[in-house]
């Protein structure tokens, strides 16, 4: 089955169709924005409109204007504003024929249709004409005589398209005789708005047929009723999309629930669900019933057909004297095997999978009993199946899904009539549940002395499709009973006056659908098998929200959960209820009272567990079968699938024994706090339990502190003023002493064991007044914790991250509410740390918190286990905290960065050559770096295994666990030459850096110097805000000798030569920038050219003698454009640095780059902490201007040799670069134009608003008009 050109296909068609009903409509007048009157000339029978065209629309016939009406009805009865109404019946009335057209599909292919004959294509393949609009009196339509004419006249005038559609609709009404459901009477608006075409390329029918192989649709070739599903559900794609696209916090409307909770079960994990549910009960009669021989050979026969079906696990004696006491009640001898009798629901059945495979079962079942396949149809559409759904077109679908499911065992199912000639077609046990609001309360008049009851009826179904079949029902069944009775009464009567007579008709169309889903609903199921709604109580609006907390408390978090409970309550006492589900129910906390009462009071028979992906979506995923009874000791038969598991959608093998198979008790997850249903749990992890100690007993494991608007109060650490930070707080007390601003704050961050994630910066002065004051003002929702935590050792872990979990030591530093931590660790923080970070503690982990988020609660029932090696244990945990915090300080995005390795590693290697004097290669301090990162790597690695060996052994987990660690879960950098370098064994870190990487950063290290914030004579980071000169000394305007200027004597350029520090003033080696700007063009037009000023530092860093070796180590890494050496540097300035310099300053960069365009006209960059109200203009006139005019000289030049060469090679490349520059004159002059503006404002920053609001505020000028000229983030 081809499904990516199946959902090509839906998504298209449903916005085509929604195209042409929308065009057909507003040639009606009838549009998003209004609904046209008639204009006053119009008459019953010709109304005109006036839709803005040239000449009025008109609409001739009764028909045609009673349907315009009822079309104008239709909206106007929406609850909705009319471009929402208007929308909503667009989409209903493009799904029904999307329904309707899918349907004739399948059946014309299948050769299905009661006249045989094709209605959207021809049986010649090479004919583009479908065979009824050839053959229109060949097919089984009855015709009036004018509509032969009509048919003749399209004919002769070859207006094959009206004729198709004229043949299309009377095919749709026709079939309504033996497919009522699907094919409803079309002589409403759904008619009238129909726009299809077979000629058309660019037609749904033409795509239809063309795009999708016959093959998905034929049930003697791969196709299957299945296409319908998926069809559905692709569909459905886009308005799913938009639900999920809604705004924060917007609820879902219960108009878009089917589409916001719509998911297709593939068809193998449809197959486990049914043959372990259904397929159960009736091995389980035939294995435990007093049955001979004979009977109990259709076990194995049984077992043949269902591939899905799991044997049960080998039970005790008291256990199966138990089950053939139950089912020896359940018949007498001679009997039918009570599990033909079986009924079976689908509570939520959608497009009708489930149900169409539980025909299929129920089907084997029949035939083995000796049934006719006819028989076994008729008995299995009125006895067996059941179903339920909210969405109004699914139910269509999966009426005709199982309809032509017992077409495929019955080929007269559809054209068998009955003893007056009509056709004797089931009625199906199924419906999509209807709302009591619109009915009229007269109607129920005619129940007279049942008025009551039948009042009851209509109060228990208001917005009824707000909950769908999680009603709970206060009506009885004896009611629903009596009402039955008395309704089949009225409908039988022939009222003499017309208003009994229209009650009659109203309770015909509202009533009738009501009872019918009350009487579904209260009944009780040997089987309930659906696939329920995925939606958190987050997105259920207020009146699903108040319905579930009060009627469903213990599943509240989620809808699927609410369905847990609701079809275990439809489930007939020890029957089945089999579902999948997300897993988070198996785990999570909030899902722990109804956890624990399905333990308490149900049996878990069959689990199957599949990780993300595995069902198409990228979260867990359970399907299980519960018995609705308890059955002490019984062990369920539990398997894992992977997502490596699935090949052509379905497991290659089933069970796969090697994946967590598990055939254990319930008791076992009672072992576990919270018991988790963790199936897999050795005896060595039940025993850890046992006898551990929880680790919430011995520390405090909570969150943090919530600001309730981060953007107000948190930065990235280096985005403010590093004077106003206080990064090594002890205490509260110390931290309020230093009265700095900003604290470090603990946010959680990427995957990274031991040391780092230290990021970001929050507000906390004067003890986070500012956060907690006005709280409530702002309408901001804050939470504190204990002071005594705060800036204490803890260990810390990331609230959400999809790497796994891993743990690091904090100190000196706030949490987050997103901070998770351990706190009160005492001597033996480092030993927790220590064990979080084992294997151990990483399998415990999946047992009792599986999904990606890590809660405080599901850290604090880790069991813990002291053994006497906890003093070797604490002192490996404090060499990791140590080779971890080496490589976080080893980059500049770590406060704590004192100098860049490359930098610090000039000497390796000085002396190996033989000099007199040390020679410093910067290939060698790249291979010292590249050694010493390697070894601390390693070493981290192996003492990782060495912890992992002790727990493993103090655990008791050698059978299963081995201490070896992947390459690619060490969480220190590794690096390589190339990306080309990297092994397998790395692939997917996020550690892993180039030969290009260290180069980049070596670069930036280089701009940092550049500006002052990094100098080469002192470590760490020497300026970021406040006043510079207060850091760096400015040289004298003058020389030094001379006291006044003279005539001959003009003033050097300033620049600062020293630097400040607390033991006095050091002279400098490489100077900062005077002006804080620093240019970048494709040429060194400027004294204090980057590529200029970045060969003095490599210069200075690495000595004269080697700078062109060095320059060329680095180009060749960079890898850009360029002839020389620097070239490829200066190209790597103009076009990449920027690109990276945001992603090492995680999109918040402190170096902002002034940039005219494409053309590299001008380019200039300028450190934030150094911005003033005169950065722009000082910009302007020193550097843009003097460029402009530098581009006029130039373009003088190349005329002038255009002019005057007489080689024509030289005048091309002159003219060549003529044309360049008078391009980036244009690109600088309208740049001017832009800076000019902003120049004139005199934009000032301040460094606590952060960069994203002061990259915005210095390119808004004074007027509020937003000028772009920083290059885009």
């Amino acid at each position: 089955m081809n499904k990516t050109a199946i959902k090509n296909f839906a998504i298209w068609a449903r916005n085509k169709l929604r195209a042409d009903i929308i065009l057909k409509a507003g040639l009606l007048g009838i549009t998003e924005k209004e609904i046209a009157n008639p204009l006053p000339q119009s008459t019953d029978d010709l109304q005109i409109f006036d839709i803005g065209t040239s000449q009025p629309v008109r609409l001739e016939g009764k028909t045609a204007i009673d349907q315009r009406k009822s079309l104008v009805a239709a909206i106007r009865a929406k609850k909705l504003k009319h471009v929402e109404a208007f929308d909503a019946v667009i989409e209903e009335v493009a799904y029904t024929w999307f329904n309707r057209l899918i349907a004739v599909r399948f059946m014309e292919v299948n050769d299905y249709l009661p006249n045989r004959v094709r209605v959207l294509s021809s049986e010649n393949s090479a004919k583009a004409e479908p065979d009824f609009v050839t053959n229109p009196f060949d097919t089984d339509l009855d015709f009036s005589e004018n509509e032969i004419n009509l048919i003749d006249n399209l004919k002769d005038n070859n207006k094959s398209d009206e004729l198709f559609q004229f043949l299309f609709i009377k095919q749709c009404n026709k079939l309504n005789e033996i497919l009522p459901e699907l094919f409803e009477k079309t002589n409403d608006y759904t008619e009238l708005l129909l726009n299809v075409s077979f000629t058309d390329k660019d037609g749904v029918v033409y795509h239809l047929v063309h795009d999708i192989s016959e093959d998905d649709f034929n049930i003697e070739k791969q196709g299957q009723v299945e296409i319908i599903g998926w069809l559905y559900q692709y569909y459905n794609t886009e308005p799913k999309d938009k639900v999920f696209g809604r705004p924060s916090g917007q609820k879902i409307r219960k108009e878009d629930v089917p589409a916001a909770t719509q998911l297709f079960t593939p068809d193998w994990i449809v197959r486990y669900m049914v043959e372990n549910s259904l397929g159960r009960i009736a091995i389980h009669n035939l294995k435990y019933g007093d049955w001979d021989e004979t009977e109990r050979a259709k076990i194995d026969t049984f077992k043949s057909k269902w591939k899905y079906y799991l044997e049960e696990a080998e039970q005790s004696r008291e256990i199966i004297d138990r089950f053939r006491m139950e089912e020896s009640h359940k018949y007498n001898k001679g009997d039918v095997p009570p599990y033909v009798n079986s009924t079976f629901l689908d509570p939520c059945m959608g497009s009708g999978h489930i149900l169409v495979y539980a025909f299929d079962v129920f089907m084997e079942i029949y035939r083995m009993q000796g049934y006719t396949d006819r028989e076994a149809v008729r008995s299995i559409l009125e006895n067996n199946l059941f179903g339920l759904e909210i969405d109004d077109r699914a139910t269509q679908l999966a009426y005709f899904s199982i309809m032509m499911k017992a077409r495929s065992y019955d080929r007269r199912f559809l054209t068998r009539k009955d003893e007056n000639g009509n056709p004797d077609i089931p009625k199906l046990n199924i419906c999509s549940i209807q709302e009591s609001n619109s009915i009229n309360p007269e109607y129920i008049e005619l129940f007279e002395e049942l008025q009551p009851i039948a009042e009851k009826l209509l109060d228990e179904f208001i917005d009824a499709k707000e909950y769908g079949s999680i009603l709970n029902l206060s009506i009885t069944k004896e009611e629903i009973l009596q009402l039955e009775e008395k309704y089949a009464e009225i409908d039988n009567t022939e009222y003499d006056n017309f208003f009994d007579s229209a009650k009659q008709s109203g309770l015909r169309t509202i009533f009738a659908p009501l009872l019918k889903q009350a009487k579904i609903m209260a009944e009780k199921y040997e089987v309930v098998c659906t696939n329920p709604p995925y939606m958190g109580g987050s997105g259920m609006d207020k009146d699903l929200s108040i319905y579930v907390k009060n009627n469903y408390p213990d599943s509240k978090s989620d809808l699927f959960a609410v369905f847990i409970e609701k079809c275990l309550q439809l489930t007939k006492q020890n029957c089945y209820t089999s579902m999948v589900t997300m897993q988070s129910w198996m785990f999570l906390s909030s899902f722990e009272k109804m956890r624990l009462n399905i333990l308490r009071t149900k049996t878990i028979t069959n689990l199957m567990h599949m990780e993300n992906m595995v069902m198409g979506i990228a979260f867990g995923t359970a399907v299980t079968v519960f018995k609705n009874s308890v059955i002490p000791h019984y062990k369920g038969t539990y398997n894992f699938v992977t997502l490596k598991d699935i090949e052509n959608s379905k497991p290659k093998e089933f069970p796969n024994y090697e994946n967590r198979f598990a055939q254990v008790s319930t008791e076992n997850f009672s072992k576990i706090p919270g018991s988790p249903i963790a199936y897999w749990a050795s005896s060595g992890v039940l025993k850890a339990f046992e006898t551990g100690t929880p680790l919430g007993n011995l520390t405090i494991a909570r969150n943090g502190m919530k600001t309730g608007k981060n953007e107000n109060f948190v930065r990235l650490w280096f985005e403010v003023n590093a004077d106003n930070c206080k990064f090594d707080a002890k205490s509260v007390d110390t931290a309020r002493e230093s009265r700095a601003k900003y604290y470090p704050y603990n946010k959680g961050g990427e995957y990274r064991k031991w040391y780092g994630n230290n990021d970001y910066v929050v507000d906390w002065e004067f003890g986070g007044k500012r956060i907690f004051e006005n709280a409530k003002i702002d309408k901001r929702n804050v939470q504190n914790y204990p002071d005594s935590m705060k800036f204490s050792p803890s260990v810390t872990w990331s609230l959400i991250t999809s790497g796994g979990t891993s743990f690091r030591y904090k100190d000196n530093c706030i949490s987050d509410i997103a901070g998770m931590s351990l706190y009160n660790g005492g001597s033996r923080t480092q030993y927790y740390l220590a064990l979080c970070n084992t294997k151990v503690c990483e399998s415990i982990l999946k047992m009792i918190a599986p999904t990606i988020n890590s809660q405080a609660g599901d850290i604090a029932r880790i069991p813990v286990v002291f053994d006497y090696r906890e003093e070797e244990i604490i002192s490996i945990t404090e060499q990791n905290i140590i080779l971890s915090k080496s490589d976080w300080d080893s980059f500049e995005n770590s406060w704590d960065f004192k100098k860049h390795p490359l930098v610090a590693m000039k000497l390796a290697g000085a002396y190996a050559w033989g000099d007199d004097k040390p020679t410093m290669r910067l290939p060698s301090a790249y291979n010292a770096w590249k050694i010493l990162c390697e070894g601390r790597f390693n070493k981290l690695k192996a003492n990782e295994e060495e912890l992992n060996r002790i727990f493993i052994e103090i655990y008791g987990l050698q059978d299963e666990l081995t201490p070896d660690v992947a390459d690619k879960d060490i969480t220190v950098h590794r690096v390589f030459n190339s990306k080309d370098d990297v092994p397998e064994s790395m692939k997917g870190s996020s550690y892993i850096r180039t030969k290009r990487d260290e180069l980049v950063s070596l670069i930036s290290y280089a701009v940092g110097c550049m500006f002052g914030r990094y100098s080469l004579d002192k470590e760490g980071l020497i300026f970021a805000g406040g006043n510079f000169n207060y850091t760096f000394i400015e040289d004298a305007l003058y020389p030094s000798d001379t006291l006044y200027p003279s005539d001959n004597l003009f003033p050097k350029e300033p620049e600062y030569s020293k630097l400040k520090t607390d033991d006095g003033e050091i002279d400098l080696s490489f100077y900062p920038d005077y002006d804080n700007c620093i240019p970048i063009t494709d040429t060194a037009y400027f004294e204090d050219d980057i590529v200029g000023r970045f060969c003095e530092f490599v210069k200075v860093v690495y000595g004269e003698d080697t700078l062109e070796a060095n320059l060329e180590f680095i180009a060749k890494a960079l890898g850009n454009k360029g002839n020389t050496s620097r070239d490829i540097i200066r190209n790597y300035f103009l076009n990449d640095f920027f690109k990276d310099h945001c992603k090492i300053y995680q999109k918040r960069p402190i170096y902002w780059l002034f940039d005219s365009g494409k053309q590299n006209g001008f380019k200039a960059l300028v450190y934030m902490h150094r911005w003033n109200a005169d950065t722009i203009g000082n910009m302007r006139v020193e550097y843009l201007h003097r460029i402009q005019r530098t581009y006029e000289k130039e373009i003088e030049r190349e005329q002038d040799t255009i002019d005057n060469t007489t080689n024509n090679r030289d005048r091309a490349a002159a003219t060549k670069r003529k044309e360049k520059l008078l391009k980036q004159l244009k690109e600088a002059k309208d740049y001017d134009a832009k800076v000019a503006h902003l120049a004139l404002s005199r934009p000032d920053i301040d460094l606590d608003d952060g960069v994203k609001v002061n990259y915005e505020k210095v390119q808004t000028a004074q007027d509020g008009k937003k000028l772009q000229i920083l290059a885009k983030i």
